[in-house]
């Protein structure tokens, strides 16, 4: 199960620069965003220099190979995600695909499953991410809906105990983190998802961390919705997929109006294409379709099992290695179980933005903030924390080396207070 990382590295150009005064490149910010390997790059250039055209419009040959290279790449992200095509819709980010859902759902008229009626009751959890967060709260004040959570645990983990309770009989919709960009948490989706259908809500599932680091199947996750960014899953940016049931999709009011989502205009009223393109007005984001089609395919030859071992094993052993260091707190499950690549901590009187630039001075790349989680930094009893986090193309000397960095800056500004 082990990765040829040696190998994977040579495909990523940007893994081979030095920073800060000739310092080797350790970049460990993949929860923010991926690196791009070489066939992304091609795949995106080749586009623009063969094949540009704008899809779905146009007679000409030019327009038809734009057309087919988008909906290639709109099979091959359904068949990343185990999906059906007419199920995938290409949006510009799993921000705009959760704001999507959210105004959609907000638009729905009273005969339609998704009719929010003020008393409903949406159901997040602690530990989102911002952008699946504030679509909620501000769908909960345009129609009068009752916003709830599930809180996390002492170890970051879903309080389940109140689960019934918290999803009740007035729930429409519930939607969470797939794993936590701050925790590395992976959430039960099976209790959760069981709950919401026992009682009519629909679920919706934030899978920026999981998607592109370990095996997804939609058919077996017991969800209605997903969404993932791909610039996170080796693709450009400017490019997002949001997943849905075909029979929900087709209910669901569109969210974006123009060219390509219409089926009728006429002066006073129109009627939309089908699902996907319902949802995607306007000339699409062709090229960088394509760019994300070859960072699923790059994904899926080196094998998804394969990266996400990979990535718990370098997890571990920062795990391990933070352990040994006195007064070093990990926010977060400390073992594998139901765990991602992504570790946050704090070390004791470093702020981390000192300790994020005294690394960076070193090389390394690592995030510092409240990772636009901040409801869930106050439950942490925290303003910020450090992050480190992996993926296929990290190496075990980078975690030694992340390490010993934290243990200098411990010297240092130990020195200098």
């Amino acid at each position: 199960m082990s990765l040829d990382v040696g190998l994977i590295r040579k495909d990523f150009p940007i893994l081979g620069r030095t920073v800060r005064d000739g310092k080797r490149l350790i970049y460990l910010d993949n929860g923010a965003t991926s690196q791009k390997p070489q066939q992304v790059l091609d795949a995106e250039m080749n586009f623009y220099l063969m094949h540009n055209a704008a899809a779905h419009r146009g007679a000409h040959q030019l327009a038809e190979e734009a057309t087919e290279a988008f909906e290639n790449a709109r099979a091959t992200v359904a068949r990343f995600l185990g999906a059906a095509d007419e199920e995938i819709v290409i949006t510009k980010s799993a921000t705009e695909s959760l704001n999507l859902l959210a105004y959609s759902i907000g638009n729905a008229p009273s005969n339609n499953r998704f009719h929010i009626a003020p008393g409903d009751r949406i159901v997040v959890t602690e530990m989102e991410h911002h952008a699946n967060l504030i679509p909620w709260q501000e769908l909960a004040k345009r129609t009068g809906a009752e916003l709830v959570w599930l809180s996390i645990d002492s170890e970051g983990r879903l309080d389940l105990s109140k689960l019934d309770t918290v999803i009740n009989g007035k729930t429409r919709v519930v939607s969470l983190t797939h794993q936590s960009n701050v925790l590395g948490t992976i959430n039960p989706l099976d209790k959760i998802a069981a709950r919401a259908h026992q009682v009519g809500s629909v679920v919706i599932l934030d899978a920026c961390q999981s998607a592109p680091h370990m095996r997804i199947n939609v058919k077996e996750l017991g969800i209605d919705f997903l969404t993932f960014s791909g610039h996170k899953a080796l693709g450009p940016t400017g490019v997002g997929v949001l997943w849905g049931k075909s029979d929900l999709l087709e209910e669901l009011p569109p969210f974006l109006f123009g060219g390509s989502m219409i089926d009728t205009v006429t002066m006073l009223d129109s009627t939309w294409a089908p699902a996907p393109r319902k949802f995607e007005a306007g000339v699409p984001n062709m090229a960088q379709a394509v760019g994300l089609q070859a960072g699923l395919k790059y994904l899926e030859k080196v094998g998804m099992e394969k990266i996400h071992a990979h990535e718990l094993n370098l997890t571990q052993q920062f795990i391990q290695g933070l352990s040994k260091i006195e007064g070093i707190e990990i926010f977060g499950p400390t073992t594998m179980e139901s765990r991602g690549g992504v570790v946050s901590f704090a070390v004791p009187d470093i702020h981390p933005h000192d300790l994020g630039q005294f690394l960076d001075n070193q090389g390394i790349a690592v995030r510092t903030g409240h990772h636009c989680a901040w409801p869930l930094n106050k439950a942490l009893g925290v303003q910020s924390t450090t992050r480190a986090s992996f993926y296929l193309y990290n190496e075990a000397h980078e975690i030694d080396s992340l390490l010993d960095g934290i243990q200098q800056a411990q010297e240092y500004f130990g020195r200098s207070r």
